[in-house]
């Protein structure tokens, strides 16, 4: 090759170089790596640690817009070519006008990509002035045809925590609807707050994941996107992951949002908890719980009279053989249901007013309320905070029908509660309806005070708010414009309605708790305790997740009815994740004396939670953290408390295992269990733990002196 045809090559090469380079947007530190083309398609999302790509060069956003004759008008990235410029460390995408590829609609889109230190965050800003539309949703960032290791699994926040060993599977395993487009992708429905505990899900591996966060201050609705599209032969094989945000903007109107990130993390599935936390930390707020909260091993939760009128407990056998039962499995706190006249789900919010008459009204109930608190008993007593029945007075001529959720037609939305008792008429087709209160109407905030004031007239030690941790799927509907819009904040109501609550009664008596039903973050932070929905029992359940990332909340376990075959295994789990017992024998219509399996063994359990409390019930969670074992069919949680640590070890796989307990910088001291286990002290600090079939231990260790 002679000079010049030399130099007319390089001079080739170094053009199609910078021409590439000038076609991808790279954004780029020491942990993350990201890029897109110059069509905005996401090439890369890597984790640079470990070397992993997620991304495969495809589409980072949809949109959807809505016409009087036509909903979920789709907008695709892929039919729109945007403009982009970088600076350092952003990347900011442009479209000045959107195409359906049928029209153009006069609808501005503005992305902005910022490289943090430790995440992607994905900014936008919308700009509707299209005539006649509403802009309902966008969702973005997208991660299309996400690349996975063989080990990830999908980690959602539903009820605090569940884990689904194949992400993939799990989203084709979704029956077929008949009112979706499954012809166009399968999808799985997780949506903040509704049954979700965190604005955040993640697929996680052993050594490293990926997680997704709308860390959005404001407690919005938030579609966590979960999606299998199919490829090019149909088969539903890609995996598109993402967040959906609700701009419901009219023409003449923006929106704007930057809450959402996306980590390429390195670790294991605590670094998702501690990602979230970090962030929960800039609003958090929870005051510590009352000292009798803290050390309560769990309650047993009773109903008194039903929704069809039959009377289970009398005021009298509230402090006499319902009192007994509980003290029978070392548990002294009481949660009565249905104890006003009318009886469970039944006349509300008028129904907390009236009591049994034949029973002595008010100062029967009272009566009963102090007998049970001899001896040190304490009483959570039960509200509905959103039901407004439409049968009650405050319905039919107060200001039920002003206070309560109207939908996207005006009309209200109705909740029907179907129990039944012996017969099938009632429940079937005998049931209570209700509608919902808006818990930011300062009308009813006075209910919700009246109902603390209420549980102070009868003595009770705290005021339980039903419902109140739970986010509907929709709100309360604003039809005063063009298009109607729903309220996106329920929970965010919900939990200032808390903490009004809280602030009123931490006035009246700082020993008085507050509780909710339902596990999420911006509620649970304002309350003493709550009362959860998940299921131990379920395969997929990982409380685990919610527990870590938020060790302060204390939570009761659910779903446990009587002397289930795997009784033993449920309440060694109870005490190895720092659960409260909730007792609902038969579904709060028996005591757990009826049940003696539970019944006995529970006791052994709450001994050795009473033994250990300054760390089992006043220590904080720390899941698998502070130390290490060698067997992987045991299970193992730490707690700590100052200077000790308690490790519980158990396990429901093998009639025996064994395994060794190594605590860097802590001094065994001691141990106790319930059933077949042994401790053996190594001469290397490490403990040999036996511990057969649904079994438990307790291992209590001092952290050494010079190990601060």
């Amino acid at each position: 090759m002679n000079k010049r045809n030399f130099t007319t090559v390089v001079l080739l090469a170094a053009f199609v170089f910078q021409g590439i380079a000038q076609n991808v947007y790279t954004l780029k530190n020491q942990k993350i790596e990201f890029s897109i083309d110059n069509n905005g398609n996401m090439v890369t999302l890597k984790n640079l640690q470990t070397g992993f790509n997620y991304a495969s060069g495809k589409s980072i956003w949809r949109l959807y817009f809505d016409r009087k004759n036509q909903k979920d008008n789709e907008i695709l990235a892929k039919d729109n070519q945007p403009s982009i410029r970088q600076t350092e460390n952003q990347i900011f995408i442009t479209y000045n006008k959107l195409t359906n590829g049928k029209e153009d609609l006069n609808f501005k889109l503005s992305l902005k990509i910022v490289l943090e230190e430790n995440m992607v965050r994905f900014g936008s800003e919308i700009t509707n002035n299209e005539l006649h539309t509403i802009i309902r949703e966008l969702q973005y960032p997208l991660v299309a045809n996400c690349q996975l290791p063989p080990d990830h699994q999908l980690l959602t926040t539903e009820t605090g925590g569940k884990l689904y060993p194949d992400p993939k599977k799990q989203i084709l395993s979704i029956p077929y609807s008949y009112m979706g487009p499954d012809q166009h992708f399968r999808q799985m429905n997780v949506k903040y707050p509704s049954g979700v505990a965190s604005n955040c899900f993640a697929l996680v591996g052993r050594n490293q994941g990926l997680y997704f966060g709308s860390h959005d201050s404001t407690f919005q609705d938030t579609w966590h996107g979960l999606r299998m599209y199919p490829d090019k032969k149909h088969n539903f094989s890609e995996l598109e992951t993402g967040l959906y945000k609700y701009p419901n903007c009219l023409s003449g109107q923006s929106w704007k949002n930057d809450a959402n990130v996306i980590v390429p993390y390195t670790g294991s599935w605590h670094e998702t908890s501690k990602i979230y936390r970090t962030w929960a930390n800039t609003w958090w707020n929870h005051s510590e719980e009352p000292l009798w909260i803290k050390q309560m091993p769990g309650f047993q939760r009773i109903i008194l009279r039903h929704q069809y009128g039959e009377t289970l407990f009398t005021y009298n056998d509230f402090a006499t053989n319902v009192k007994k039962a509980g003290e029978s499995v070392g548990i002294n706190v009481v949660f009565p249901f249905g104890w006003w006249n009318s009886g469970m789900d039944n006349g509300y919010p008028d129904s907390y007013y009236v009591t049994d008459p034949d029973q002595g009204g008010d100062e029967g109930w009272k009566k009963a309320i102090a007998g049970y608190q001899k001896g040190g008993g304490k009483v959570l007593l039960y509200f509905n905070g959103k039901l407004i029945d439409t049968e009650s007075d405050y319905y039919k001529n107060g200001e039920g029908k002003k206070v309560c959720f109207k939908s996207n037609t005006g009309t209200e939305i109705v909740e029907a509660y179907r129990f039944s008792g012996p017969g099938t008429f009632t429940g079937y087709y005998n049931a209570r309806s209700f509608v919902v209160a808006d818990t930011k109407n300062p009308k009813w905030e006075k209910k919700l005070i009246e109902m603390a004031d209420r549980t102070i007239e009868l003595g009770a030690n705290s005021v339980f708010y039903d419902q109140l941790g739970y986010g509907e799927n929709t709100g309360n509907w604003d039809i005063s414009k063009e298009f109607p819009i729903p309220d996106l904040r329920v929970i965010a109501d919900k939990g200032n309605a808390l903490k009004m609550a809280h602030d009123y009664i931490d006035k009246k008596d700082k020993d008085l708790a507050i509780g909710t039903e339902h596990i999420t973050d911006v509620t649970s932070q304002y309350c003493d305790y709550v009362h959860s929905i998940f299921n131990l029992k379920a395969s997929n359940c990982f409380i685990d997740w919610f527990r870590y990332t938020f060790p302060e909340i204390i939570l009761s376990d659910r779903n446990i009815d009587g002397d289930e075959p795997d009784i033993e295994w449920l309440m060694n789990q109870d005490v190895l994740l720092g659960l409260r017992n909730n007792l609902q024998i038969y579904r709060l219509r028996a005591t757990i004396d009826k049940t003696p399996d539970y019944q006995q063994y529970l006791a052994k359990i709450n001994v050795l939670k009473d033994k250990y409390k300054s760390l089992l019930l006043l220590g904080t969670y720390r899941d698998t953290e502070g130390f290490s074992i060698d067997d992987q069919i045991i299970e193992a949680r730490s707690f700590v408390n100052g200077n000790q640590m308690a490790i519980v070890v158990t396990q429901k796989s093998a009639e025996s295992a064994t395994t060794k307990l190594l605590v860097p910088g802590y001094r065994y001291k001691e141990s106790s269990g319930v059933g077949e286990v042994k401790v053996n002290e190594g001469t290397d600090n490490t403990q040999s733990v036996i511990v057969g079939k649904n079994s438990i231990v307790v291992l209590i260790y001092e952290k050494m002196k010079n190990n601060n």
